[in-house]
């Protein structure tokens, strides 16, 4: 019984971990939509997080705010969103462009959440770090190569690097032990071909050796909101190269994951301390505002495609050609959901 609980009570609380995490990214989602809705005039009918069976709710102004029982999703129900409606403060009475900002809203927010996030992040840190070469260890192969101290790589192999991850990410990418640097230096951009860097072998592997160290930037208000910022753009990057590399092949299938992939590694992380649990909830966020403006079908990029269609047409498309496109999506994002729950389960048993 002792080992029975022993067990239980660590994936208890990944659970409940899991569970805020889901809920604070979508409750920052739909509370965009919720906003601009309410700001645009139209009536919200309901605002849910989670999905299935009510668990709890309450009717205020109109709205009713619910908790439901699957901690998977939510969603801000509008008078006229999926249906024909004569009312003067339905969405599908509002003018197309109130309807692009509703509808754009919930991805926006997920930016915003992970900038915040990240502002937390960057302000726990000792020190901010650079990409600013401060010095060299004796006998340095880069140097000879051409950087300098004073040198601030800004690019590695062509691909901007917005943070001192990036630089390191990019280093693990070479091969051939050299890479192409793009440097600021003394206010002027200068590209260093083929800079070579020393290896190491360990436990078989082959690595880099980094030949010089970085200043550490001073923690002020200002810097810490412009790392934050920057930190944003890396992960949204990192984001849509995944999403790059799985719809050209570079990235397997079966590496896909969805949600019990997910509760695994924020269990993981959130073993390991407040900071990479942190990080890994921006990385969630962004990636859910990024995901919904793809333009699939009953996504919030394949409904903004379609008022894009019908800004640019002065005229809306016939609603039931709508709806069969979206119940095609919703069909196939289940499908794809499923898929990568098997990928997820397949590898906690393997």
């Amino acid at each position: 019984m002792q080992q029975l609980i022993s067990n239980v009570l660590p994936l208890a609380g990944t659970l409940l971990v899991a569970i805020l995490v889901f809920g604070f990214v979508i409750f920052f989602h739909e509370l965009g939509h919720f906003l601009t809705a309410k700001l645009s005039g139209i009536r919200v009918l309901e605002f849910a997080i989670g999905m299935g069976p009510t668990l709890f709710s309450r009717e205020r102004g109109g709205t009713k705010y619910a908790i439901r029982l699957l901690p998977v999703g939510g969603f801000v129900m509008m008078e006229g969103e999926d249906e024909e409606s004569d009312s003067m403060d339905s969405f599908s009475r509002a003018p197309v462009g109130s309807r692009l900002l509703v509808t754009a809203a919930g991805a926006f927010m997920n930016f915003v959440l992970g900038f915040l996030v990240l502002i937390v992040v960057v302000a726990m840190q000792d020190s901010i770090t650079s990409r600013t070469v401060a010095e060299f260890y004796p006998d340095a192969t880069t140097q000879q190569s051409g950087l300098q101290v004073g040198d601030t790589i800004i690019a590695v192999n062509g691909r901007r690097c917005f943070i001192a991850d990036d630089v390191s990410y990019e280093f693990a990418r070479t091969q051939d032990a050299q890479a192409d640097l793009t440097v600021l230096r003394d206010g002027e951009k200068i590209t260093l071909e083929d800079v070579q860097f020393d290896t190491a072998e360990q436990d078989g592997t082959e690595y880099m050796i980094i030949d010089f160290l970085v200043y550490p930037i001073e923690k002020t208000p200002l810097n810490v909101l412009r790392e934050a910022g920057n930190w944003t753009l890396s992960y949204a990057r990192l984001v849509l190269l995944s999403f790059v590399d799985l719809v050209t092949g570079r990235a397997a299938i079966n590496d896909l994951s969805g949600p019990v992939g997910i509760v695994t590694v924020i269990g993981q992380v959130s073993a390991i301390g407040l900071s990479p649990l942190l990080q890994l909830v921006a990385l969630l966020t962004i990636n859910l505002g990024i995901f919904n403006l793809l333009p699939i079908p009953a996504l919030d990029g394949g409904r903004l495609f379609f008022l894009i269609v019908e800004a640019i047409r002065r005229k809306p498309i016939d609603p039931k050609y709508e709806i069969a496109v979206n119940s095609a999506g919703f069909v196939l994002l289940i499908g794809l959901m499923l898929f990568a729950t098997f990928n997820d389960i397949t590898r906690l048993i393997q």
